[in-house]
């Protein structure tokens, strides 16, 4: 009976840490998506995986992340003026902090003055003093509690647009001034530059323009003292540069009387220069007897190679015989017969790469429509397939193009759900290059397969699901009309193939 209890215990433990590795990934995924969303600008998309993802760290327990999330949605909601709705997130967030600080046993004084910045700034939006004095004094325990000192260095930054914003300008600027000589007592030049840069951006947004004009001139008088100093340390320079040509030149004065020993020394390296043109001479033998060599290697595998696509092509030739002993209508026969039809097919391809289609003229239009019209019978139910084609006429060889688009076509039919979309695109990209675009709403390619997808036999496949040489077979034929197959990584949204041809 212990036993049984002790196995039920580890096992109840084993899951639990499973699921919270799995749900701490899930989180991290979410935040990235978020990050990307934001950095193109789309703020209600990125509020809502923001907000997806802090549900996910508060289920797990991941207070930074958690506090990281919920804010960045407050600062969302902040941005597009509904301040309910952040007040409600940032209360939502206090009691995630004060749950976790019950259950660990220890404040969380860092996080807790991140949450207080963002009522401030709540409070700010909303022009109500009382409210934004009160979350700054809760920030100014928060920061004594944490003993930071980004975070005491972060309080008089929050300090300083606090009193700019509610007009107390005499204490915005101590304020300010502590500041600005707290990094200079540092040397901080960046960071001083980024400081009056932020506040001079915070001013023009207030509409404050003395503020502005203020620490403009402030700036502008730093800036000018940075560039005295600067000019004072270039001019030293030059003094020191030109004392140590001067010492140089003294130098090659003194050296005058060794001159006749540099001509012995010449000597010497001249006679060194001639051993190693010899020596040079007898690596380059060696090198040109290495390649010949390593040229008669490269025949014997291109002879290999050649004996390889032989032997294959023999193995597909002689299954043929067995194979018409069986029933056809078995999956798995029909499944034999179609690997061994690629792989012969596959191995004439790649003897034949040199030799080219013949080219004939096409209407892309009516072309791109009669292939979307063999491949509806492939697709689901309420599945729309349009066609973004001109009128124009090409020269192409429709047989082999049928083939590859065809069977793009009905790969993205397998693929694309109902009420999902599949579309062809042809792009002219110059006089002599042209593209096939198919594109889907489905699943997509994931990016550890999207590498191998036209390479051959890269992984163990059951046959009667397919045997992974319709990609590299298209890929081979591509290649023959002047032309490559690729998958476009960028795309998100689905699965996206790409045909270049240069006719």
């Amino acid at each position: 009976m212990k036993r049984v209890i002790v196995f039920l215990f580890v096992f109840i433990c084993g899951v639990t840490v499973l699921f919270g590795q799995t749900a701490a990934s899930r989180a991290d995924d979410l935040l990235k998506q978020a990050k990307a969303q934001l950095e193109q600008n789309e703020y209600v998309k990125a509020r809502s995986i923001y907000l997806k993802a802090y549900e996910q760290y508060a289920g797990i327990g991941n207070y930074a992340k958690l506090v990281e999330c919920g804010l960045k949605v407050s600062s969302l909601y902040r941005r597009e003026g509904l301040y309910n709705y952040a007040n409600q997130l940032c209360i939502g967030v206090d009691y995630q902090l004060m749950t976790g600080e019950k259950k660990n046993g220890n404040s969380m004084p860092a996080l807790r003055f991140l949450l207080n910045e963002e009522r401030m700034q709540l409070a700010i939006a909303q022009k109500k003093a009382d409210n934004a004095r009160y979350a700054l004094s809760l920030m100014e325990n928060n920061a004594k509690a944490a003993k930071n000192d980004t975070i005491n260095d972060k309080l008089l930054y929050v300090k300083t647009i606090y009193y700019y914003s509610f007009g107390m300008n005499k204490k915005g600027d101590e304020s300010f001034g502590e500041l600005i000589n707290k990094y200079k007592e540092q040397n901080n030049r960046e960071k001083l530059d980024e400081v009056y840069r932020n506040f001079i951006e915070s001013a023009v947004k207030a509409d404050n323009a003395p503020l502005v004009a203020r620490i403009y001139k402030e700036y502008t008088d730093w800036k000018g003292i940075e560039t005295k100093l600067a000019n004072e340390e270039a001019q030293n320079r030059l003094q020191a540069q030109h004392q140590a040509d001067m010492d140089a030149l003294q130098d090659k004065e003194d050296s005058l009387v060794t001159k006749q020993y540099i001509i012995v020394g010449l000597c010497v390296l001249a006679a060194l220069l001639i051993a190693a043109l010899i020596l040079t001479a007898l690596v380059l033998l060696r090198y040109v007897l290495l390649t010949r060599k390593q040229k008669k290697t490269i025949h014997i595998a291109d002879e290999h190679a050649e004996l390889k696509n032989h032997f294959i092509r023999n193995i597909s030739a002689q299954i043929e015989p067995t194979l018409d002993t069986l029933d056809d209508t078995l999956p798995g026969v029909k499944a034999l017969r179609t690997f061994s039809a690629h792989i012969q097919e596959l191995s004439e391809l790649e003897n034949s790469l040199s030799e080219t289609y013949e080219m004939s003229t096409i209407n892309v239009n009516t072309f791109c429509e009669e292939l979307i019209d063999k491949a509806k019978p492939f697709m689901r139910a309420d599945v729309t397939a349009t066609v973004n084609a001109p009128k124009l006429a090409v020269k192409a060889n429709p047989e082999q193009l049928e083939r590859i688009l065809l069977h793009l076509l009905t790969n993205a039919a397998e693929f694309t759900p109902k009420g999902g979309k599949i579309w062809i695109d042809y792009k002219k990209r110059g006089a002599h290059t042209q593209q096939f675009i198919i594109s889907d709403t489905g699943p997509g390619v994931p990016e550890e397969l999207q590498d191998n997808l036209f390479k051959p036999f890269t992984e163990v496949r059951d046959l009667i699901q397919g045997d992974g040489l319709g990609l590299p077979i298209c890929s081979l034929i591509a290649a023959k009309m002047n032309g490559t197959l690729t998958i476009d990584k960028e795309y998100k949204r689905g699965c996206r193939f790409v045909l270049e041809l240069h006719p």
